[in-house]
C-alpha cells in the first residue's frame, strides 16, 4: 500500500506512513509554461492499493491536484485508489435547488470520473452529502477526540448545545463517548434570511456553561447567532467544538466578544499562522491511524 500525500499533508503522512508501514509515494506537480498542470508519481504503482492523503477545498488547484494525481494513479495501473479527503469541501452544496449548481453532486462524479474508488473524510456534513456520490465515501467521527479534549479541561459538567438540529447526531456521539447517554440536548431551530442567519431558542434548558458542537466553523454565523441568543439565556461561558476550523475572513472573532472562552477544532485544515484568543487544535491522525491499520488487515 502506498501513500501519497499534497503539499500541506506530508508532515501528517510521514506519521500516518511510520504507524501502519505504508510506502512512501512521491508525486511532483508542475506547470507547463502554458501554466497547465502535470503530475508524474514514483514508485511504480501497478497492481497497487494507493491512498492520496490531501485536500480539495479552495484555491481549486488542490481539487485539480487530487484528481490529476488519482488519474495518473489510475493510468499507471493502480488497482485501487482512497482519496482522503479529511475535510470534504463542496458537501454544504447539497440541495438541489431550481436554478443553482449543486457542486456537491459535481464533485463526486469528477472524482469517480478521475478514477478514485473511495473516500475517506472526517465528519462529512450530511447524509443528503453522502448519498450525492456515486463512490463509498467513508465518514469518521471525531467524538472520541473530542470527549478526550474536554476530559482534560474538565468540561464534563457542561451543557451540550447544538446550534441546529442536523447537529443533533454530532452532539449525541460525544455525549455518548463523554459517558452520558441519555442526556437532554438543547437546540436551535435556524432560520435563513436575505440579512443573514438567524435562530430560535434554546429549545430546552441550558446551565451558565455550555459546549457548542458544529462540523463546520467557516466565517461564523451560526454560531455567533448561536451564541448572541445564549448571551440572552443567562449563559455566562461558552466554549465550541467544530470538527473543520476553516476562520475564514475577520466575522468570527465577534465570538470573543460573546462569551466564549475557548474554540476547539481538528487539523483537518490547516489553521492560518495568526489567529487571535484560545484557539485549540486537535489531531485527526490517531483517526485516520486506526482506519488505515484496518484497512492494511482487509
Amino acid at each position: 500500500m502506498i501513500l501519497f500525500a499534497l503539499e500541506a499533508y506530508r508532515e501528517m503522512a510521514a506519521v500516518l506512513e511510520k504507524a501502519t508501514g505504508f510506502t512512501p509515494g512521491c508525486s511532483r506537480a508542475a506547470r507547463f509554461e502554458n501554466r497547465e498542470l502535470y503530475i508524474d508519481v514514483q514508485p511504480r504503482v501497478a497492481k497497487e492499493d494507493c491512498f492520496i492523503l490531501g485536500s480539495i477545498g479552495p484555491p481549486d488547484e488542490h481539487l485539480l491536484l487530487a484528481l490529476l494525481l488519482a488519474h495518473t494513479l489510475k493510468k499507471e495501473g493502480a488497482h485501487r485508489v482512497t482519496a482522503i479527503f479529511p475535510y470534504l469541501a463542496y458537501a454544504r452544496h447539497d440541495k438541489n435547488k431550481p436554478g443553482e449548481s449543486l457542486a456537491t453532486a459535481w464533485v463526486g462524479m469528477l472524482a469517480q470520473a478521475s478514477g478514485i474508488d473511495q473516500i475517506i473524510t472526517i465528519d462529512v456534513h450530511s447524509e443528503r452529502a453522502r448519498k450525492l456520490f456515486p463512490i463509498p465515501v467513508v465518514s469518521l467521527s471525531p467524538a472520541e477526540i473530542f470527549a478526550a479534549a474536554f476530559r482534560r479541561c474538565s468540561l464534563q459538567g457542561v451543557t451540550i448545545v447544538a446550534p441546529d438540529e442536523g447537529a443533533l447526531r454530532r452532539c449525541r456521539a460525544v455525549q455518548a463517548a463523554m459517558g452520558a447517554t441519555n442526556g437532554e440536548i438543547p437546540y436551535f431551530e435556524k432560520h435563513r434570511t436575505e440579512a443573514g442567519i438567524t435562530h430560535s431558542g434554546p429549545i430546552g434548558r441550558v446551565n451558565r456553561q455550555v459546549l457548542i458542537i458544529d462540523d463546520i466553523l467557516d466565517t461564523g454565523g451560526t454560531v455567533i447567532s448561536a451564541c448572541e441568543k445564549l448571551a440572552q439565556a443567562g449563559v455566562e461561558e461558552i466554549s465550541i467544538a467544530v470538527t473543520h476550523g476553516l476562520f475564514t475572513g475577520d466575522r468570527w472573532k465577534k465570538l470573543w466578544q460573546l462569551g466564549v472562552k475557548r474554540i476547539f477544532s481538528t487539523d483537518s485544515v490547516a489553521l492560518p499562522a495568526v489567529l487571535e484568543g484560545n484557539i485549540v487544535q486537535l489531531s485527526i491522525t490517531p483517526l485516520l491511524e486506526k482506519e488505515l491499520c484496518l484497512l492494511a488487515t482487509i
